[in-house]
């Protein structure tokens, strides 16, 4: 899937910006599904504010540099006045002059230097969008896992709550056997004990739980106002195990060519080039257009009042023949930061290559696991039913039972868990790949 260009995410950030502003204090608690999760998390979460934030400063220093393309005036006033021992001489000298101008200043040219700045900057901008990109697509990737979190840990206490409710219906027939003396006192304590046993998992279960929403609402940036119980919400969807389709070669060529953090990484490449153009300039002169505007005081008058006006134009330039080898030095360093930025480039490429050969890996072995538990399951539910038929007809004993139901348990906990994994593996890869669809596809 190819990412989105430069403009759609300008957009998308301002577009974020004037939905959050609009919201004010208004947080409604969002609801548990994972498409309105992740919606909210890229309306709220304050990594994606703080990269938006980034934006508009890194467009308060192109307004900067656009400065110098543009006329600078200024408005200039004297005023002095001299002590009688320094007006004393043979020609009367008023003791107080003054004078008010306005001054204009363009300039003309500059060796390039100013377009090059200008277009350094432009790409920075474009480097700090697809840092937010890259932001978002992070948050994107921690709301999934997030929200992953909360299911399994709900998805635990159903577990384990059929666990005690197995033990309670095995408690019951025990203690039924035993008032008929079919059984000992060991069978039926030995069965309030797995039962006792089974109930720190549950109450460990559902403190798991409510630890798991807190952390998914710490990502989206949801604060609640303490008038909403958020641990009472049924979160949508279930762990299910739904193979994803993947080329690996398509993956690595389409993350190295569209992951925001190599194509942020060229653009800042793409500013250093300027760069050196704008060390360069050092090299050529600087001519400036200079006008103004001015109404001072009669030179030829002792009143303070009497004044005159005038205006002036002309051409200033400046060219340093030897500057002590301070623009080679310049110049230099912008070369080095240049090839420095390449270098960059190339290591993110080959740490993005290693990234989604890694979580290929993962969602390989997650795949193989999570094929593997719903086998174990079925086994571990025929294996139990067969246990307590042989139990019922006196053929097997209460332990052979109670290791089977601690097996069922433990094959379900193991299915749950790898199906989450195998979510969680997805979640990565499609990080690793630049994949920036944020619908629910699992």
């Amino acid at each position: 899937m190819k990412i989105s260009h430069f403009k759609f995410y300008l957009v998308l950030t301002l577009a974020l910006t004037i939905t959050a502003s609009l919201q004010g204090q208004n947080n409604p608690l969002p609801r548990p599904s994972l498409e309105s999760l992740i919606q909210y998390a890229l309306e709220h979460n304050f990594a994606i504010e703080q990269a938006q934030e980034r934006i508009i400063e890194q467009e308060g220093l192109i307004v900067e540099v656009k400065a110098d393309f543009l006329p600078n005036a200024t408005l200039d006033s004297f005023y002095s006045e001299m002590s009688d021992e320094l007006v004393q001489g043979p020609v009367d000298i008023d003791s107080q002059n003054w004078n008010v101008a306005i001054n204009v200043r363009q300039v003309i040219y500059s060796g390039g230097s100013i377009r090059s700045s200008l277009r350094a900057q432009n790409f920075v901008r474009e480097a700090v969008v697809y840092e937010l990109q890259s932001v978002i697509d992070e948050v994107v990737r921690q709301t999934r896992i997030a929200y992953y979190d909360v299911l399994l840990a709900r998805d635990r206490i159903v577990v384990q709550e059929q666990n005690v409710e197995l033990l309670e219906e095995q408690l019951e027939d025990v203690q039924n056997r035993f008032e008929a003396e079919t059984i000992s006192q060991f069978d039926l304590l030995r069965a309030e004990v797995e039962l006792a046993n089974a109930q720190p998992a549950l109450i460990r279960a559902n403190n798991a739980f409510r630890n798991a929403i807190d952390n998914l609402y710490l990502i989206i940036g949801y604060e609640s106002d303490g008038n909403v119980n958020y641990y009472d919400q049924s979160f949508l969807g279930e762990l299910s195990f739904r193979p994803y389709a993947y080329n690996l070669n398509s993956l690595i060529i389409q993350a190295k060519e569209s992951r925001p953090e190599v194509v942020a990484l060229r653009n800042i490449a793409d500013a250093r080039k300027e760069g050196i153009s704008v060390a360069k300039a050092g090299y050529l002169p600087e001519i400036f257009l200079t006008t103004g505007y001015e109404l001072a005081k009669y030179q030829e008058s002792l009143r303070l009042t009497e004044s005159t006006t005038g205006w002036s134009i002309g051409l200033q330039s400046s060219w340093a023949l030897f500057d002590g080898r301070r623009t080679r030095g310049r110049v230099m360093q912008a070369r080095s930061q240049q090839r420095q930025a390449e270098i960059d480039v190339e290591e993110q490429k080959l740490t993005v290559d290693v990234e989604v050969r890694r979580a290929v890996s993962s969602l390989t072995e997650a795949e193989e696991l999570a094929e593997a538990a719903q086998k174990v399951v079925e086994q571990a539910e025929e294996s139990l039913r067969l246990a307590q038929a042989r139990f019922d007809a006196g053929a097997a004993t209460q332990l052979d039972v109670l290791q089977a139901q601690v097996a069922l348990t433990d094959a379900r906990t193991n299915e749950l868990e790898s199906n989450y994994s195998y979510l969680v593996a997805v979640a990565n890869l499609r990080r690793a790949a630049g994949d920036t669809e944020y619908t629910v596809n699992n």
